[in-house]
């Protein structure tokens, strides 16, 4: 059973579930994607509010629980929180298992202060809604539901640049030692335990290795995020082409006070490929060609 039905005895009116606003616009990526830059292109324009990884743990809206902390990564960015102030009531709804459960929600999921939450936003943004996530690319079917008309914009990165990120210490957690000296500071353990659930090979027991596991991660967030999104944009596009890849976004959000140029000036030049000095060649193509041939095999399987 998965369909309500009327009453045979009583007529009911309630309010549609669905929003069919065609002005909010969603972002998703991968932790270390360029999601902070592409967030910021957005927040450098006049006429929208540009929200920030609304579901992060330190709860942008409450002013006690945020801090001052600006990761230095992040050029250009001296806060996140900005367009949460006087959004306390978000505290009603927020739920800080967002951050690492349930995160493959398909059509049908259910999830209603999740739903009233990402609401509230939308509601009490001033100009269009921009909402940048980093925890959605799974549950984009479900986003997808619930805002048919909004448009989904989804960035990523190299795989092997984005891994390089990830490691906190590159010298304990070396090409030759990184199985055993991996520390996770971008919740990849946590992820692949929960999403284990729905792609069997990303648990532990059966991909020891972090960076197969984190690949096998990257490669299935590509594929969410290339099937449900409206466009997908690399970040090395986006920094190298900046007032190209901003026009094509501006066309496709049909947004005219659009200025590519004020957005243009947020984005800084992206580094080369600095993973050629963190492991040979094969050490990668090694771990990906095996998890591409087991994501043939599994995704052929599947009806």
């Amino acid at each position: 059973m998965n369909k309500n039905i009327p009453s045979p005895y009583y007529s009911y009116k309630s309010e549609n579930v669905i929003s069919f606003r065609d002005d909010i616009v969603f972002i998703t990526g991968r932790f270390r994607s360029g999601s902070s830059v592409f967030w910021n292109v957005f927040r450098a324009q006049n006429d929208c509010t540009a929200y920030y990884e609304p579901f992060n743990e330190r709860r942008w809206f409450d002013v006690k629980h945020r801090g001052s902390f600006v990761d230095n990564s992040h050029k250009g960015i001296d806060d996140y929180w900005s367009e949460y102030d006087n959004l306390e009531h978000l505290s009603n709804l927020y739920n800080e298992k967002w951050i690492n459960t349930a995160l493959h929600m398909d059509e049908n999921s259910y999830d209603i202060n999740m739903h009233a939450f990402i609401n509230s936003l939308i509601e009490n943004a001033k100009g269009r809604p921009v909402l940048q996530f980093n925890r959605i690319d799974f549950r984009l079917p479900w986003l997808r539901k619930h805002y048919p008309n909004a448009k989904f914009l989804h960035i990523y990165r190299n795989p092997r640049n984005q891994w390089l990120s990830f490691l906190t210490d590159k010298q304990k957690m070396n090409a030759v030692d990184v199985q055993n000296t991996y520390q996770d500071a971008f919740y990849l353990d946590v992820w692949c335990k929960d999403l284990s659930q729905q792609f069997p090979f990303l648990c532990p027991k059966v991909t020891p290795h972090p960076y197969t596991r984190f690949y096998y991660l990257w490669k299935l967030s590509y594929l969410y995020g290339t099937k449900y999104c409206d466009y997908s944009v690399a970040l090395e596009e986006l920094t190298s082409s900046p007032q190209q890849t901003l026009c094509k976004i501006k066309n496709l959000l049909n947004w005219n006070t659009f200025d590519t140029g004020n957005s243009t000036q947020v984005i800084h030049d992206l580094s080369g490929n600095k993973w050629v000095n963190y492991a040979e060649v094969s050490w990668f193509e090694q771990r990906e060609v095996a998890c591409e041939l087991e994501l043939d095999n599994y995704f052929g399987n599947r009806k």
